[in-house]
């Protein structure tokens, strides 16, 4: 078959989806209703539904107070059971993948369950629905006159139970149909390679051949790895590579402090980014707008969703609520109920709601990932604003960075302790800290009253990284690749003090 027709048969197939998402869009809180009554009705024989009493659960109040709130260390022992091969403990389906979290909490792995269900439904639904929502707003798109250079992490194999746990993105590329690897690079073989560093230059070798039409994954990695093309290649822009690549799709941490560096390397206005948002847990949401950031919150992927206003989290006065009721500019913790058995479980994450018709989003944080040692509440959102606006005004790049408090003792007061690392550093560092510091009072009131006269916090202390700090740190930490990320911000000292000792 000429590949045109190859191009517009899966064009049009893609784009029959988008009457479907209408519909959630259109009645969103009724989608969501009936998806959750389908959930429990489903999983009300497991080990889970009988102790929380599914049967009798006929709306979604019931729900809320039978069903008490989870965290990974709730889970835990019963998906450790899971693993070794016992089924109906949380689904009703026997659960064969775990991914693999990160992890960059705590040094302790997290293993999310990833039932059949969930792949297919949620994941590959998910893929589906990215490449719909492209396709609607780009009818002259190319994108399958070509292959999709992806960036996934590696596969193990868990003892000698049927069951195997690996990055999300391994399980998803590992289970993919036998088709699907024709329209993908790397070959599965490179792709769930274990060993990083080796993984990616049999990448570089192996995809400067084919003709890449678009790229799919984390912005860090995926930025080492287009360097590592061009200096292999000699070449200067990635369209001398690959002339034909029109769009990255993008997820796991923002996207702003590589904007600089991707537009270096794909030097074309009508290249497109499109970002996702998904995780090991699911796949929640993507931009479905060629111009705009916010991203599409998804409702028929079989995840039900409710959400914590983090003015209360973690105090006694926390309180759950449903997707009817959250509100534009407001942050969020996510709490999420799936088809692979997470009942009520905190994901960790933070979101700010942009739009409510349609509900839109924009990732914010963590819930562990934020400096509010003195009232400041500085979340990821703020530090990754200023970042790029210190950047752009002093004409400099940052490769990676984390921040952590100065705890005040006797009668000096706390600050901000930064080490960055960048690919091109700033003229003048104590400029760039006065930008930043401005830029974080501009975005944020809390920390602006508490470097008010510096009434309780001093200005920033900033520290010039090595080159390779970061990369250095992961690969210590077993964390190089895959979804592994550099901690922003922290509440205690324990990151900045590690890469002290690696300076």
């Amino acid at each position: 078959m000429p590949i045109p027709l190859v191009n517009s048969i899966a064009s049009w197939f893609l784009k029959k989806r988008i009457h479907q998402m209408e519909l959630f869009i259109k009645y969103p809180n009724e989608v969501q209703d009936e998806l959750l009554k389908a959930l429990i009705n489903k999983a009300k024989n497991t080990e889970i539904g009988r102790k929380y009493g599914f049967k009798s659960i006929n709306s979604y109040q019931d729900f809320a107070n039978q069903v008490p709130i989870h965290c990974y260390e709730n889970y835990h022992e019963a998906i450790e059971r899971s693993r070794q091969g016992e089924n109906n403990i949380f689904w009703p389906t026997p659960i064969k993948w775990f991914a693999k979290s990160s992890g960059t909490t705590n040094a302790k792995s997290k293993f999310i369950p990833v039932s059949e269900d969930s792949l297919e439904d949620c994941h590959y639904a998910s893929g589906k629905d990215m490449l719909c929502m492209y396709l609607n707003n780009n009818p002259e798109s190319q994108l399958f006159t070509g292959k999709s250079l992806r960036l996934g992490g590696s596969k193990e194999i868990y003892q000698n139970n049927g069951t195997s746990y690996g990055d999300l993105s391994a399980i998803l590329i590992d289970n993919m149909p036998f088709w699907a690897e024709f329209s993908s690079t790397p070959s599965n073989g490179v792709s769930l390679m274990h060993d990083w560093e080796v993984k990616m230059q049999a990448i570089v070798e192996e995809t400067i051949k084919e003709n890449v039409t678009s790229l799919a994954g984390v912005p860090s990695w995926m930025l080492v790895l287009l360097n590592n093309v061009l200096e292999s290649t000699g070449k200067e822009s990635i369209f001398e590579v690959w002339k034909n690549i029109e769009v990255y799709f993008h997820g796991g941490v923002s996207f702003d402090p590589y904007a600089a560096q991707y537009q270096k390397i794909l030097p074309n206005e009508d290249f497109r980014y499109y970002e996702i948002y998904n995780a090991s847990e699911g796949f929640f949401a993507c931009q479905d707008r060629n111009e705009h950031k916010d991203l599409l919150l998804l409702l028929d992927y079989g995840i039900f969703y409710e959400f914590i206003p983090m003015a209360t989290y973690g105090t006694k006065l926390e309180k759950v609520i449903p997707l009817a009721e959250v509100e534009v500019g407001k942050n969020y913790a996510i709490v999420i109920t799936t088809n692979a058995g997470l009942w009520r479980y905190k994901v960790g994450d933070t979101v700010r709601f942009t739009s409510t018709n349609p509900y839109r989003i924009r990732v914010s944080g963590r819930t562990k990932h934020h400096i509010n040692v003195f009232g400041e509440e500085l979340i990821i959102e703020n530090a990754e604003t200023a970042l790029k606006k210190a950047s752009l005004s002093n004409n400099c790049e940052i490769v990676d960075y984390t921040a952590a408090p100065v705890f005040m003792e006797g009668k000096e007061k706390g600050a901000h302790e930064w080490i960055i690392e960048f690919k091109h550093p700033p003229k003048s560092l104590k400029e760039f800290n006065q930008d930043l510091d401005l830029a974080l009072q501009q975005v944020n009131s809390d920390y602006e009253a508490k470097r008010y006269n510096n009434m309780t916090l001093n200005a920033p202390k900033i520290h010039v990284a090595r080159e390779k700090l970061f990369h250095d740190w992961l690969k210590k930490n077993g964390k190089l690749g895959g979804q592994h990320k550099v901690p922003r911000l922290s509440n205690s000292r324990d990151y900045v003090e590690e890469l002290f000792t690696m300076m």
